[in-house]
């Protein structure tokens, strides 16, 4: 993927330092990203909801199927394109896909109270801060639940997919707690694998592309968390 740097002797300490300080600045510009991500997502799909003019062509037509699958499909797209991509291009992509998510997320505040839509905000707020330092912090390896939370996610969207057609309440229900369950160790995870990543790839570029790729990991799993919780918590108008 990308060229691993090499460590000679003598330079352990000063390889050892220089890693420390330029993994805080990495995180810090990771979780700037992702802020920033989740940001633009929120005003986008407020400015929507608020718009008549714009959500009854999208959520009033067959249009909203484009809305509601073009996030996965931008997913589909940095996961085979982010290697050859430049940091520009990725950075780029990834405003593009935080305002597509917050067109497809306007929907909720026609569905769900404002005060329920914030609550649950907060509390996706703490879950994922918690579980992201607790991944940044802790010494055991979480590299070998990788797997089993892909798998978990795979069905998650499986799943999802099939209870669109189904529209099972029971089905919901389960999905909606698998998933927060998923996500949230995920969130742990994905950090984790961001402090590896950085640890073993050096140079400007691509650390500038590993933390577009680390912020939309993240984004990914605190918007996912906060849908599933909202299903199962939140008050509907």
């Amino acid at each position: 993927m990308f060229e691993q740097q090499r460590l000679y002797p003598g330079q352990s300490a000063e390889r050892a330092a220089l890693l420390d300080q330029g993994l805080r600045q990495h995180m810090l510009r990771v979780y700037n990203y992702m802020g920033s991500g989740v940001l633009l997502t929120g005003i986008v799909a407020m400015l929507v909801a608020s718009t008549p003019a714009l959500y009854q062509p999208i959520f009033g037509t067959p249009l909203k199927w484009v809305v509601m699958f073009a996030p996965l499909a931008f997913v589909f797209f940095f996961s085979f394109r982010i290697e050859r991509m430049s940091a520009a291009t990725a950075q780029a992509a990834y405003w593009a896909f935080a305002a597509i998510m917050g067109l497809s997320l306007s929907s909720i505040f026609l569905v769900f109270t404002g005060v329920s839509i914030a609550q649950t905000f907060f509390a996706t707020a703490i879950m994922f801060l918690a579980m992201s330092v607790w991944g940044y912090t802790t010494k055991r390896d979480l590299s070998r639940f990788g797997s089993f939370l892909i798998m978990g996610v795979i069905g998650v969207v499986i799943a999802s997919l099939i209870n669109l057609f189904l529209q099972s309440s029971a089905l919901q229900f389960a999905v909606s707690i698998i998933g927060v369950l998923v996500f949230t160790g995920l969130t742990a995870w994905d950090t984790q694998n961001i402090k590896s990543q950085y640890a073993a790839h050096l140079g400007h570029e691509t650390n500038s592309k590993l933390a577009v790729f680390g912020a939309l990991s993240l984004y990914l799993n605190f918007v996912n968390i906060f849908q599933l919780l909202l299903n199962l918590t939140g008050e509907r108008e």
